[in-house]
């Protein structure tokens, strides 16, 4: 049983999202795993071999419990009632507390449709009368991340984790990435991206008064049990 599953469709779209709060996730005690819809492959300079080994490498540097990737295809990514299964089959074993999920605003047609697919298939994993492996499970909450592509978006997050003991972290993770972020690109363009992700976060932070920051959307309302759970 998972406290926390973070569902990505593509390898690097959890990592570059929300790779500091599952920083903060397990230095809480929580159990995190990842699971990528596709491989993300083809990629300009990558293989499905390479791409195999870098996920499984910035899991480790992550520290997850689990991580899988489902068989979907990449580019082609849709919110079916085959691929509503495979993902509900995956809560159904893993048993996770929390989704997080995409944000369901982005130009890259992935993003959307893994929204879509993953809210689906939240609700699929409930079913009884159904021929899906596993027991009926319904996560008590989803939230959503930010891995897009539009660079002017600019939701009001539900909330912003503190993520500044884990910046390194989550870097270390999205290097773990070389084929995407550095293999075949002009020189300097991988620092320049890995700072262009530092930037982002410290403004995040900076809303909250810390250092680093992630933020998050909820559709559905946050309850606190007492005022001193806002307190830091």
């Amino acid at each position: 049983m998972l406290d926390v599953l973070a569902i990505g469709a593509h390898p690097d779209d959890v990592e570059l999202g929300m790779g500091g709060a599952i920083g903060a996730f397990l230095a809480e005690g929580l159990k995190v795993g990842i699971l990528d819809l596709t491989n993300g492959e083809p990629t300009p300079f990558g293989s499905p071999e390479e791409r195999e080994r870098e996920a499984a490498a910035a899991a480790d540097i992550l520290g997850v419990a689990v991580r899988r990737t489902l068989p979907l295809t990449n580019r082609e990514l849709q919110d079916t009632v085959e691929a509503r299964r495979m993902v509900a089959e995956v809560i159904r074993e893993w048993r996770p507390r929390t989704l997080f999920i995409h944000y369901w605003e982005d130009a890259h047609p992935d993003h959307v449709a893994a929204c879509r697919l993953c809210e689906a298939a939240r609700f699929y994993a409930k079913l009884t009368k159904t021929d899906m492996r596993g027991e009926p499970f319904y996560p008590a909450r989803i939230f959503y991340f930010f891995s897009n592509h539009l660079r002017g978006l600019h939701p009001k997050p539900a909330f912003i984790i503190d993520t500044s003991d884990y910046m390194e972290k989550k870097l270390a993770a999205v290097k773990a990435y070389y084929t995407q972020f550095e293999k075949g690109r002009a020189e300097g363009a991988g620092p320049a991206f890995y700072k262009e992700i530092e930037t982002r976060d410290a403004y995040w932070g900076s809303l909250i008064g810390a250092r680093y920051g992630e933020p998050f959307v909820s559709r559905e309302e946050i309850g606190l049990r007492g005022i001193r759970d806002l307190v830091r």
